[in-house]
């Protein structure tokens, strides 16, 4: 399949939706982006890339990273996180306070933010270093060994975490969280504040592709773990539109509020999207518009 000439197309095709939408304005410093950037790039399961417009421009992961941290709890033997988080949608907000006091502080799924909480807290409690272990996977996974963290988004991530340390205090009061919250808040915003391009996380995230096999050729997850992950990708990755994306797309992704979108072709490859102006979900208009056309012209999803 010529994968360049379907991402130009899907370029020309989604440029009216340039611009639409809304950067994350509670967050200052992914508020001044220009939601007028488009980039898209793909990887096969052989690594080979594939990008149109600003591939190859870093951006802020955001929730993105989500994913890669619940891989390395889960690669650790990590089975038992799924006693202390759920795999179900939540249809609510990804910040919301309110499910976790009728659900006794376990978290709906991994991908919203009291998930991913307790997710990057086991990490921390397996490593001692959540947000470092996690940027040495990306970097190596990348093949990027600049990968770095964005200082000012994570302090601004910071001065407007009050919501997440409400959740995590709240989910402590119930045993769900074992390291102190400051430190687990501190790791949980390094995390989302890691820079990639869409070239970089289309790598990164070959190993879903790939049936657990990182880019060494190693295991990091048994194929069954992979399956799981993307499964919850599918069911939870996009907030409380998920049914809509995999209405709309057809494969397994994980939206950030900084505009990204990573998306899984089982046994084919991943791909990356990325537009900074948001819906009011939180995930990308022209994004999803492009895993739309992806879809659409290439025939690929798991359906």
């Amino acid at each position: 399949m010529n994968y360049q000439s379907v991402l130009e197309r899907i370029a020309q095709d989604v440029s009216p939706q340039l611009g639409t939408g809304r950067p994350a304005e509670y967050i200052p410093a992914l508020a001044a982006v220009d939601p007028g950037h488009f980039g898209m790039a793909i990887a096969d399961v052989d690594g080979k890339v594939y990008g149109v417009g600003d591939w190859q421009r870093p951006f802020s992961t955001q929730s993105i990273t989500k994913v890669f941290t619940l891989a390395l709890v889960l690669a650790a033997g990590g089975d038992d996180l799924w006693e202390h988080v759920g795999r179900e949608p939540s249809g609510n907000p990804f910040n919301s306070l309110v499910q976790l006091e009728y659900e006794n502080g376990i978290p709906r799924n991994p991908f919203i933010n009291a998930g991913a909480l307790v997710v990057t807290d086991r990490l921390q409690t397996l490593t001692g270093d959540a947000s470092s272990e996690l940027l040495g996977f990306l970097r190596e996974e990348s093949g990027n060994p600049d990968l770095a963290f964005d200082q000012e988004v994570a302090d601004s991530e910071s001065a407007h975490g009050d919501r997440n340390a409400a959740l995590a205090h709240f989910m402590a009061s119930y045993g769900n969280i074992t390291n102190p919250v400051p430190t687990l808040l501190d790791h949980y915003f390094w995390q989302c504040a890691i820079e990639m391009s869409c070239a970089d996380l289309a790598l990164a995230a070959r190993f879903l592709a790939r049936h657990g096999l990182r880019a060494d050729g190693s295991r990091l997850l048994t194929r069954s773990e992979a399956k799981q992950i993307n499964a919850v990708m599918l069911t939870c990755g996009t907030y409380d539109a998920a049914g809509e994306f995999a209405h709309r797309v057809g494969l397994p992704g994980k939206s950030g509020v900084g505009g990204g979108i990573v998306a899984v072709v089982p046994g084919r490859c991943t791909l990356c999207v990325w537009s900074p102006g948001l819906d009011e979900r939180g995930n990308s208009v022209a994004g999803v518009a492009a895993l739309d056309r992806f879809t659409t012209l290439t025939g690929l999803s798991v359906f």
